[in-house]
């Protein structure tokens, strides 16, 4: 079992900047791959960005390629979503998961999920 904690959202105007983090409390195979992923009420969680064991290999949505960038220590199994210029579309929970799966991009690839961190952009 794997438990992951999200921290660091917020409110911010549009153009401005937040970093996510997530924990995770253990290092297993499960682990390998972590992405976040957001959702808005009344839609389905969708993929945002994700990122393999090695931290060099990333896969994003095409609706935020250029302006989030996702990274890892693995060290401190800590995963991190920095967000820059972003936008009123960007609001949502956001939750991080984990999974086996380098770069999945589907719900089905990833078998843990933390508790979500509202992340609110005003215009």
């Amino acid at each position: 079992q794997v438990q992951l904690v999200e921290s660091g959202g917020g409110t911010v105007q549009a153009g401005g900047s937040l970093r996510l983090s997530c924990t995770y409390s253990a290092r297993t195979s499960s682990t390998d791959g972590m992405g976040w992923f957001r959702q808005t009420p009344g839609k389905e969680r969708e993929f945002v960005c994700a990122i393999a064991w090695t931290a060099m290999h990333t896969s994003y949505a095409d609706s935020v390629e250029g302006r989030f960038t996702v990274s890892r220590d693995n060290a401190k199994n800590m995963v991190y979503l920095q967000m820059n210029d972003l936008k009123p579309e960007d609001t949502g929970v956001y939750y991080c998961a984990a999974g086996s799966a380098w770069l999945g991009s589907s719900l089905s690839e990833y078998a843990y999920f933390g508790q979500g961190t509202q992340v609110t952009v005003s215009p």
